[in-house]
């Protein structure tokens, strides 16, 4: 039982509080990673704005125009659908209604509303954050497993191929697939539509070359027999959503189970979650015992999942 080696309980499963809370820090600093380009932003447009010796001059500023429309509640997916006489008809209600009674304080209060608009794109870039999070720390985990087996590994950026370097720091943000040769060929992709399945899945690894892949019919991904195994990872750290984001993968597993076997297919399945709770802990480890997961390692815990790197390298 390959689960065996890092799970004896349940209880193995379950998020601890301090990666709970650690898990938490790490948001926040990714999120004021992310949010540093907007500040910057901010800084560049009170400088520039400060010219305007009333908010009326802010007509005639071209240059920052695409800001002040920020600063007005567009979101660059709004101004996609308006004609210029819209946009500058945001313009004018901005300085009507917020800039002219700032007062000699109007460049502030553009500044302040324009990172409202930004905060609200920093939240929508942040509500999958835990997600992002978690797969690059899988990543890394995979690679270090990889350098440290000897194994020399091909990478995918979304585009290309590219050969394994010596320096492959930050390599994680960008990489969407791996591929080795332990005895054999092996090839790992993330967050594909599986055509058998018809859905996304997070993690699929395949018994083939990375340079087998391409748009004909006899590619890897369109062969279900090409499927050894495949996951899901759910890096969310909050214990609030924890059960929803396993009943949202249990499904999913189920819905690849039932599709592979319905042409007598058999990959292997496995789960990664960062949030687990007592009760779906308890759900995992009996799948686990019975069978139908091959796999599941608690993403916090870097015992397990350096244990079901080890396993997925090996497979």
């Amino acid at each position: 039982m390959s689960y065996s080696e890092h799970l004896s309980c349940f209880e193995d499963l379950i998020t601890p509080y301090e990666e709970t809370r650690a898990g938490f820090v790490s948001l926040a600093l990714e999120k004021n990673r992310q949010a540093t380009p907007f500040v910057e932003e901010a800084k560049v447009l009170k400088a520039i704005a400060s010219k305007a010796k009333s908010p009326l001059d802010l007509l005639n500023m071209e240059d920052i125009k695409p800001a002040i429309l920020a600063a007005s509640g567009l979101s660059d997916k709004a101004l996609s659908h308006l004609s210029d006489e819209n946009k500058n008809t945001a313009i004018l209600e901005l300085i009507k209604n917020y800039l002219q009674p700032a007062g000699k304080k109007f460049v502030e209060e553009l500044v302040y509303r324009f990172l409202l608009t930004r905060g609200d794109s920093l939240g929508g870039m942040m509500r999958n954050i835990g997600g992002v999070l978690g797969e690059r720390k899988l990543i890394r985990c995979l690679i270090s497993t990889l350098k440290i087996f000897g194994y020399k590994y091909t990478w995918n950026d979304g585009t290309i191929w590219l050969a394994q370097t010596d320096n492959d720091s930050d390599i994680e943000i960008r990489l969407k697939g791996l591929s080795w040769k332990n005895k054999v060929k092996r090839t790992l992709l993330l967050n594909m539509k599986v055509p058998i399945v018809n859905k996304n899945v997070d993690i699929c690894l395949f018994d083939c070359d990375y340079m087998d892949f391409d748009n004909s019919e006899a590619s890897p991904n369109k062969n279900p027999s090409k499927y050894i195994a495949l996951g899901e990872l759910k890096g969310g750290i909050d214990p609030a959503g924890a059960d929803e984001h396993w009943k949202t993968a249990n499904s999913a597993l189920e819905r690849i189970r039932t599709a592979f076997n319905s042409v007598s297919i058999f990959p292997k399945t496995f789960f990664i979650g960062a949030a687990i709770e007592n009760s779906m802990a308890l759900e995992i480890y009996n799948q686990l015992k019975g069978k139908s997961l091959a796999n599941a390692a608690n993403l916090t815990n870097n015992e397990q999942l350096i244990s079901i790197c080890k396993w997925l390298v090996l497979l």
